[in-house]
């Protein structure tokens, strides 16, 4: 990891400061740019199948609009503890043991959070994902 250098903009936090572009977004420019393939970003090249489609529409057709328990939804937990055991055979508690975030990045965030305390070295092996040493120093923890 290169060593931080802090920006002089009056509105940015020293610790947001240390973030550099995004290797995805900068990828994404790059392949659009020159016509290219963009393996950095996931973009499905299929569509969403047609149950997933109904349901959705019979969700928005019954307002199911309103925000969910900040670790989801009872009954979406306990379809995940189901899957879970049918498929990995683990018994896990969806009222304990699961939580449920908006994407991988919330859920790192979270993680990282939960379990590092300020000061703590986390160790990185390269290649890694690049949210990783932002969320350690938001964490206030040290990336090496």
């Amino acid at each position: 990891m290169t060593s931080p250098t802090y920006s002089s903009h009056p509105h940015v936090s020293r610790k947001a400061s240390l973030f550099t572009e995004s290797v995805i977004r900068e990828m994404t420019r790059e392949a659009l740019k020159y016509g290219a393939v963009n393996l950095s970003q996931g973009f499905p090249d299929f569509a969403a199948p047609d149950d997933i489609k109904r349901a959705a529409i019979e969700a928005i057709n019954a307002d199911v609009n309103q925000y969910a328990i900040t670790w989801g939804a009872r009954d979406f937990r306990q379809a995940i503890a189901q899957k879970t055991k049918r498929y990995l055979g683990l018994e896990v508690d969806p009222e304990t043991e699961i939580t449920v975030t908006c994407g991988s990045t919330e859920g790192m965030i979270a993680a990282m959070m939960a379990t590092v305390d300020p000061g703590d070295e986390v160790i990185l092996f390269e290649p890694f994902y690049e949210n990783y040493a932002p969320d350690a120093i938001l964490s206030d923890a040290r990336p090496r």
